[in-house]
C-alpha cells in the first residue's frame, strides 16, 4: 500500500492582481480593513483579482483533472517525453504537479476576503449583491472541483489575514460536509444575484451560469452521492429555467463555436486575450512548427511552438470518425500526410488560436459550460426520471447539428440505451473540454470505458487524487489519501 505524508499548504491566499489608487503591493499582514476594505471600488478590484486568480487555477490543469485520465488521450507525435502518461494510465504519483491543490485554495482565499468586507461596504445594493454572488460561485466552484478530485479536503470560509488566528492548521472535511456548502453556496447566490448581472459577459457568473452549475452539481448528487429524485428536480428546474433565456441556443454550426468569442452557444468561458492571459493547455495539441513543411503552415496543418507531446489515441480517433455524417469531427482534430516529412500530421482545431505573421497566439477562449451542455444535462436528468421521451428529444437536438438528420435517435431505444448515446454525445461533443472523466464517473462507466481501470473497481481511492508533497507547510492534521496500488 503507497504511503503519503502530506500536511497542508497555508499559502497566502490574498492574492489580489490589482488595487486601486497606487497598485501599491500590500505587505506583512496583506489586504485588510484598514488598508484595503474601505470603498466600493476595492470589492470591485478584488473580485478582478478573483477571477484572474480563476483563470490562472484552471488554464493549464483543466484537462489533467477532468479528461486525461479517461484513456482517450496518449503520446504526441513528438512521444510524451516530460508528460503526464501516468496520468493517460492512472497510476499517478504524488510528485505529479496536477496534485497540488495550492491553486484551488487560493482562489478560494480570494472569495473569502470578498465574502468577509463586501457586505460592509457603502454600495449600492445590487452591486453589493453582484459581487458577492460572483465569490459564491468561485468558492463553490472550487470546492466542487476539490472534493471530486481528492474527497475529504480542509473547508476554508474565513480569508487567512494573520498568523495568530485560529485554524491556520485545518483537516479534512468529510466530502457531505463539503458538498452541502457548495449546495449553499449556490443557492444563496441564485437567490441575491440580480437578473441583469453580466448578462452579455460570458466569463462572469450570471443567473445562467449558476444554474446549469447547479444542475450540474445536483446531478452529480444525485448519481454519484445516491441523493435521488429530490436532486434530480432541482437539476431539471435549474435546466428548465434556462431554457427561459433567450439569448443562449445551440449554434447552427459546430465550428463557429470555437472561432468566435461571441457565441451564442456559450454561457461560462475561461476567457483569454492577446497581450493579456494567452496560453492554456492547448499548445501541446499542435504539430511542432520545425516537423511540419512551411508551404503547409495553416493550409491546412495547425502549428505551434512546442513538440507535440499530447494526443487523441488512434481507437479513440476511429470512434470520432466512425459516423460519416458527423461534421464536428473536423473541428475537433484533423490529420494530413506531409509528404516531403514522411509524417502523419495531426492537430486539434478547437483552441488554435490566432495564426498571425509566422506565430501561433493562443488567444482562443476555453469553454467551461455551453448550451449544448444544458441540452445534454436535459436529456440525462429526464431519462433518470423516466421520462425517455423527453431525453431523446433532448438528445436529438444535439444530434440534429451533429448529423443533419432529424429524430437520429429512434424512439425504440431503452433508457439504458439511451444513457450510453448520451455519454456516446458527450464524448463527441466536448473532446478536450475537460468534463469527460466527470461524465464516465457520473454515469456509471468509467470501471468500462476507461482501459487502464478495467477491472480495478475495487482498489480503495482509485478515482481519487494523492495530495501533493507540493502542497503542504508542516500540517500534521492533514492525512493522505492511501490507495491499494
Amino acid at each position: 500500500m503507497k504511503k503519503i505524508v502530506i500536511p497542508f499548504i497555508i499559502s497566502t491566499l490574498i492574492v489580489l492582481a490589482s488595487c486601486h489608487k497606487d497598485l501599491e503591493v500590500v505587505h506583512k499582514s496583506g489586504l485588510t480593513t484598514s488598508n484595503m476594505w474601505t470603498e466600493a471600488a476595492d470589492a470591485i478590484a478584488a473580485r478582478n483579482g478573483m477571477y484572474r486568480q480563476f483563470r490562472a487555477t484552471f488554464i493549464t490543469q483543466y484537462p489533467f483533472w477532468g479528461e486525461y485520465r479517461t484513456g482517450i488521450w496518449g503520446p504526441g507525435n513528438d512521444g510524451s517525453e516530460g508528460y503526464r502518461d501516468e496520468i493517460y494510465d492512472n497510476t499517478i504519483q504524488v510528485s505529479n504537479g496536477s496534485t497540488n491543490w495550492a491553486a484551488l485554495y487560493s482562489t478560494i482565499g480570494n472569495a473569502n476576503f470578498i465574502l468577509k468586507y463586501t457586505p460592509g461596504l457603502e454600495m449600492n445594493q445590487d452591486q453589493k449583491n453582484s459581487i458577492i454572488a460572483d465569490a459564491l460561485f468561485i468558492r463553490s466552484f472550487c470546492y466542487y472541483w476539490i472534493v471530486r478530485l481528492w474527497g475529504d479536503a480542509p473547508l476554508v470560509l474565513q480569508p487567512y489575514e494573520s498568523a495568530n488566528q485560529d485554524n491556520l492548521f485545518p483537516s479534512r472535511e468529510p466530502q457531505d460536509r463539503i458538498f452541502d456548502q457548495i449546495d449553499e453556496d449556490i443557492e444563496r447566490a441564485l437567490s441575491i444575484i440580480p437578473d441583469n448581472h453580466f448578462v452579455a459577459d460570458r466569463n462572469m457568473a450570471t443567473k445562467t451560469v449558476l444554474n446549469v452549475f447547479k444542475a450540474d452539481f445536483n446531478l452529480w448528487s444525485a448519481k454519484v452521492r445516491g441523493k435521488g429524485k429530490p436532486a434530480l428536480d432541482k437539476a431539471k428546474s435549474a435546466l428548465d429555467d434556462i431554457k427561459k433565456v433567450t439569448s443562449y441556443q445551440l449554434e447552427n454550426n459546430f465550428s463557429t463555436i470555437f472561432q468566435s468569442k461571441s457565441s451564442s452557444e456559450i454561457i461560462f468561458t475561461i476567457s483569454l486575450l492577446r497581450n493579456e492571459a494567452e496560453g492554456g493547455y492547448s499548445d501541446v495539441f499542435l504539430e511542432s512548427i520545425s516537423n511540419v513543411s512551411p508551404a503547409l503552415f495553416e493550409n491546412p496543418v495547425k502549428v505551434g511552438s512546442v513538440r507535440q507531446r499530447c494526443f487523441l489515441t488512434p481507437q479513440f480517433q476511429n470512434f470520432l470518425l466512425s459516423e460519416s455524417k458527423d461534421t464536428r469531427t473536423k473541428t475537433t482534430f484533423d490529420t494530413y500526410y506531409d509528404v516531403d516529412r514522411k509524417r502523419k500530421q495531426q492537430w486539434i482545431n478547437k483552441f488554435a488560436g490566432t495564426w498571425e505573421q509566422g506565430t501561433r497566439i493562443f488567444d482562443s477562449n476555453i469553454p467551461i459550460y455551453r448550451y449544448a451542455d444544458v441540452l445534454l444535462l436535459s436529456a440525462e436528468v429526464y431519462n433518470a426520471l423516466g421520462d425517455p421521451s423527453t431525453a431523446l428529444a433532448e438528445l436529438n437536438k444535439v444530434a440534429k447539428r451533429a448529423y443533419g438528420v432529424d429524430q437520429y435517435y429512434p424512439t425504440s431505444l431503452s433508457p439504458q440505451d439511451i444513457d450510453s448515446k448520451i455519454l456516446d454525445e458527450r464524448m463527441k461533443e466536448f473532446v478536450a473540454e475537460g468534463k469527460l472523466w466527470w461524465d464516465y464517473i457520473r454515469m456509471g462507466q468509467v470501471f468500462k470505458r476507461t482501459p487502464s481501470l478495467i477491472g480495478r473497481d475495487s482498489e480503495k481511492n482509485i478515482l481519487l487524487w494523492p495530495i501533493s508533497n507540493s502542497s503542504i507547510n508542516s500540517n500534521p492534521n492533514i492525512k493522505p489519501n492511501e490507495f491499494d496500488y
